[in-house]
């Protein structure tokens, strides 16, 4: 018999008396990242996930067999959603696609009704930020903020050096896993395996409430030409945009499906919500499906895509409904600093941030 799933207890989260102070350094250092592409650019883009390799849209639609524990919040009963997918790699500046790091994808459903998060009450829709790895590389915003700040010394400087890097980082990062190991230091400097994009399998890594629950999601590729391009290599060598033109071919021939999945706390020593570093043992808990995303074939990136997606939106996991808050240090920390690069891309590019609209699926 499965486990019971815990009810999500206030006792569990824990603020430290100076988070406010590491907070407040991190807002700094992300918006050192933005002017300094601001600088060079003379356009803003995000602190974080600056390029997007795929600005897809589709449907979410939510099964209609889940068990109570797993129909909560924006998964509460049989609906479909208008989705908006970014694919993106981690840094803050506009790298040739050489420097391989690690991979994101932020999801923005639309038409979601029930009680908003502070900060998002005009708006009717969920965001899920995820990454390529079910746990976050830092256990504590004072973690994070150390990372950070290595991101904005290492910002935009000397991209030439940070492709040879990357190169030789690269065969570390294959040594490691080939004894069984990984580095997710290595990854996140360059290490990254010269993979497609489209194969990755993505966590929010932190947690988030699950209604009464509180849980980890992922989004898996299951449609078999997207699964075929798990850990499939993809030669970058003289392309530096040669994700995203990899993505835009995919896309341009057929459409892709991914699902939903949950993972569902059950122990609080194993499953914490202040280490956001911790991966959550799936023996104890697996994940579990809950919705279904389905993609047609369409131009996965152009101008006008970029225009309306990269700057004409932002993707927060604050943005949403209660039923589905952040959790933890590390995703308290990352509300502000979230806020100031929204702000920042909307005053330098003088384009308004707006949330799109529907009306609220019916069930």
């Amino acid at each position: 018999m499965s486990p019971r799933p815990l009810l999500f207890d206030p006792a569990l989260e824990a603020v430290p008396d100076d988070e406010a102070e590491t907070t407040a350094e991190l807002v700094a250092g992300f918006r050192e990242i933005i002017e300094t592409t601001w600088s060079d650019y003379g356009h803003a883009v995000r602190s974080v996930h600056a390029k997007s390799h795929g600005l897809l849209e589709g449907r979410l639609r939510v099964r209609d067999d889940l068990p109570p524990e797993y129909a909560q919040g924006v998964f509460a009963r049989p609906r479909d959603y208008p989705v908006v997918l970014r694919f993106s790699t981690n840094p803050g500046d506009i790298l040739d696609d050489n420097v391989s790091t690690p991979r994101g994808l932020a999801l923005k459903l639309v038409g979601v009704d029930g009680e908003r998060l502070p900060g998002s009450a005009d708006a009717s829709t969920q965001d899920f930020v995820m990454i390529n790895a079910p746990a976050f590389s830092a256990a504590t915003p004072k973690a994070f903020l150390k990372n950070l700040k290595l991101l904005a010394r290492t910002t935009d400087r000397a991209p030439r050096s940070k492709r040879a890097l990357s190169a030789v980082l690269r065969g570390v990062e294959r040594a490691v896993e080939a004894v069984g190991g990984e580095s997710a230091a290595l990854k996140s400097l360059g290490g990254h395996p010269e993979t497609h994009i489209l194969g990755e399998t993505f966590y929010t890594a932190v947690p988030i409430l699950y209604g009464p629950y509180y849980a980890k999601l992922s989004v898996a590729p299951v449609a078999p030409a997207l699964t075929a391009l798990t850990d499939a290599p993809l030669d970058l060598k003289g392309r530096p945009d040669g994700i995203r033109e990899a993505v835009r071919a995919y896309f341009a021939e057929q459409g892709g499906a991914w699902e939903v999945r949950v993972q569902l706390a059950t122990d609080p020593e194993t499953m914490p919500i202040e280490d956001a570093s911790a991966v959550w043992p799936e023996d104890a808990s697996p994940y579990v499906t809950v919705a279904r995303i389905e993609v047609p074939a369409q131009d996965a990136w152009n101008p006008e895509r970029a225009a309306r997606i990269d700057d004409g939106m932002a993707f927060s996991p604050w943005h949403g409904i209660a039923a589905h808050r952040p959790l933890g240090g590390v995703m308290r920390s990352r509300r502000p600093a979230y806020e100031m690069s929204a702000g920042f891309r909307a005053e330098h590019n003088g384009c308004p941030i707006r949330e799109p609209r529907v009306a609220p699926p019916q069930g």
